[in-house]
């Protein structure tokens, strides 16, 4: 449990970190996003699973 809640301590560091250095600049990327369709969403949040079970898995062994 307590690996767990590390690693949501640092997604939730990492993901602010755009958010403090250029607000205005996330602001439009976020509307950008909104307008992309829903199977581009879809397909990239697989990717991005993808990665990050690769990354775990190199870790943990």
């Amino acid at each position: 449990m307590n690996d767990f809640l590390t690693a949501v301590g640092l997604l939730l560091m990492l993901e602010g970190v755009p958010y403090f250095l250029a607000p205005g600049k996330m602001r439009v990327w976020v509307i950008q996003i909104a307008k992309l369709p829903d199977n581009t969403l879809r397909k990239t949040g697989f990717i991005m699973m993808m990665l990050g079970l690769f990354v775990v898995y190199l870790v943990r062994t």
